[in-house]
């Protein structure tokens, strides 16, 4: 299954991953990117693997990447 990986210092954190999530199974972090931005947090147990977040997020901060089942 596709599994999302964050490119933290990209993430300006719009916060359109979470907004558009279908499984509703993304948060915003509490962790700041180097440039001060809260990056998200998955609950990649939730996670179907849509990749709706990769391409809703203008920063392309998100790649999905194929991981084991």
């Amino acid at each position: 299954m596709n599994k999302p990986k964050v490119i933290q210092n990209l993430c300006k954190s719009c916060g359109y991953c979470v907004q558009f999530c279908p499984k509703k199974v993304i948060q915003i972090g509490q962790i700041r990117n180097e440039k001060g931005y809260y990056f998200p947090d998955f609950d990649l147990e939730g996670c179907i693997g849509c990749g709706t977040c990769a391409v809703m997020c203008p920063e392309a901060a998100i790649e999905m990447w194929k991981g084991e089942e």
